[in-house]
């Protein structure tokens, strides 16, 4: 068999992948399916039923195209890969999309792609719209705002604002981070379907929401221009003012939109008002200009007429769910209430928990100090018991002491008088014995000029009597022997009338005198110096009684003893 005689067998089937806002899926799909079959494929993926807003999209050369639903997939200039992708977009927007948007997932995918839209600064937005509508995205993707859960630089990687807007102020990601925080805490107990409304609510009220722009140029003057196509109608803008259109064609009041290769014309229903003709250098562009000049058309008839038997079904299943999710939401608020309360009470039994237990805790130990405190005041009580006994003894002793020393103090008191007489007495003597011996010291000053006297007459009388004596012998003789003393004292000597000289005188008698004087003397100096002697020794014992008297009357409160001083005994 040739091989050049077979026929190349043709594949059935062909690989596509469609990527929509949050997910991607790949299909095999048959290879007559037409475009119709492979969206509805993916509108029965997702569960999407309010198909009539959306399309596939896919890239071509330098432009975009939708895919066809009436035409076979690979019959039109979709890209030769495999597999082909797709992108599931949004192709048509409501005017009202609280009133249009029915079910959640399609709430959800115009939410996504709006945002990534104004993130790519494809719809121009304010800075404080900006920060709104990410506040709202923010409550979308976290939920309610909790600040133990929520720290500072949890939304770091979050990309929630045009880098225009960004780069429009010199302010940090933590500056920003803390004005959409600020909005954010606003949004508590809004759910992710009611933020993304919200979101969107805000959205549509931008200039460019919605607004596909085209290249075009005026007729006779090639002056180039904007066309917008919306929901609203049509609009013409310069190349340089998205924002402000200069003309603008409602669909109300269009009567017929027809292109012949480049140029399109526009009709006014009003007949009298000039046709407005632009010219667009691609035939592929002016193909999807018409497409979605007569898709949003349509919508915009069909919103002015009574929903269909379909669209008010699933208006209705649209509310009962929503009723249903409120009362789903009220129980879960109120079972969520229920357990932040049971969680509260929880903590605050813990809490409880824990003070009685470091209560108990204290209390044991408190109860372990008093223990210890009452075994150490038992001790201490045995031992005060002891000092008080202790104390008795002393007491006793010390009364004891202090009666003795009374008496001491009496008798010591008697004592002192006794001796203060006696002093008295002893000077008493003193004086009389110094005197005394003045009086004997004269009296014996007297004996010694007695004595000297008489020894001078004696030596007169012997100078006479050995002048008178001196011819004869006998008469020497005749008076060698003196009479006795007429005195005890001294000698007598007689003289006579006659010239004869008589003296009698001893010399024992002299010497006795001496003696007697002499010995007077030392008993007085013997007396002097043992009065003297007294009186030092009295002087002493007066001093000491008085310290002791001091001693006595500081220390009648102290147990220290006295001892009386040795008595002496004039």
């Amino acid at each position: 068999m040739s091989i050049l005689g077979l026929k190349k067998k043709q594949p059935k089937t062909f690989k596509v992948k469609v990527s929509t806002m949050d997910a991607e899926m790949e299909f095999s799909c048959e290879v007559k399916w037409k475009g119709k079959d492979l969206f509805d494929l993916v509108c029965r993926t997702i569960g999407l039923r309010e198909t009539w807003f959306f399309g596939l999209r896919y890239t071509v050369k330098d432009t975009y195209a939708w895919l066809k639903p009436d035409k076979q997939v690979l019959d039109q200039e979709v890209p030769k890969d495999s597999p082909i992708t797709f992108n599931f977009l949004a192709k048509f927007f409501p005017e009202k999309v609280e009133d249009e948007l029915v079910q959640e997932i399609t709430q959800h995918l115009f939410f996504l792609q709006v945002k990534k839209q104004i993130l790519d600064e494809e719809i121009f937005c304010s800075p404080e719209a900006s920060v709104l509508l990410a506040s709202y995205a923010v409550q979308a993707k976290y939920g309610d705002y909790d600040p133990n859960f929520h720290k500072p630089g949890f939304l770091a990687q979050d990309e929630l604002l045009p880098k225009r807007v960004l780069m429009q102020y010199q302010m940090t990601s933590d500056m920003w981070e803390e004005k959409i925080t600020a909005w954010y805490a606003e949004h508590r107990s809004i759910t992710r379907d009611e933020a993304e409304m919200e979101y969107l609510k805000i959205a549509q009220d931008l200039e460019m929401y919605g607004v596909s722009y085209f290249s075009i140029t005026q007729n006779k003057r090639d002056t180039e221009l904007l066309l917008g196509v919306d929901a609203q109608g049509l609009h013409i803008y310069s190349p340089n003012n998205k924002l402000s259109p200069n003309k603008s064609f409602p669909w109300s009041g269009i009567r017929n939109i027809s292109y012949s290769e480049k140029e399109f014309t526009i009709k006014p229903l009003d007949k009298k008002k000039e046709v407005f003709k632009f010219y667009s250098s691609q035939l592929r562009v002016n193909k999807l200009i018409l497409q979605l000049c007569i898709g949003n058309h349509d919508l915009f008839m069909r919103r002015r007429k009574v929903d269909s038997i379909e669209v008010q079904q699933m208006k209705a299943q649209a509310k009962e769910e929503k009723a249903r999710k409120k009362v789903e939401r009220q129980i879960l608020a109120r079972e969520k209430q229920m357990r932040e309360e049971a969680e509260r009470a929880k903590e605050e039994m813990e809490r409880r928990l824990f003070l009685l237990q470091d209560e108990a805790r204290m209390a044991n130990e408190a109860l372990l100090r008093s223990e210890e405190t009452a075994d150490l005041l038992a001790e201490k009580a045995q031992i005060a018991e002891e000092e008080a006994k202790l104390l008795a003894h002393k007491a006793a002793e010390a009364e004891h002491d202090r009666q003795r020393l009374e008496v001491t103090a009496l008798k010591t008191k008697e004592e002192k008088r006794l001796m203060e007489q006696k002093m008295r007495e002893a000077e008493s003597l003193a004086v009389k014995l110094v005197e005394q011996s003045e009086r004997r010291l004269k009296e014996a000053d007297h004996l010694k000029q007695d004595l000297n006297e008489a020894k001078d007459a004696e030596r007169r009388a012997k100078q006479k009597l050995l002048e008178i004596t001196k011819p004869t012998y006998p008469l020497i003789a005749a008076y060698s022997s003196p009479p006795p003393p007429t005195g005890p004292e001294s000698p007598d000597m007689t003289v006579d009338m006659g010239g004869s000289i008589r003296m009698d005188f001893k010399d024992s008698d002299m010497k006795r005198l001496s003696m007697e004087i002499e010995r007077e003397r030392l008993e007085y100096m013997e007396k002097s110096k043992h009065l003297q002697d007294q009186l030092k020794e009295l002087k002493s014992e007066i001093e000491s009684l008085k310290l002791e008297e001091l001693k006595m009357q500081n220390g009648g409160q102290s147990r220290n003893s006295w001892k009386s001083p040795n008595q002496h005994t004039l």
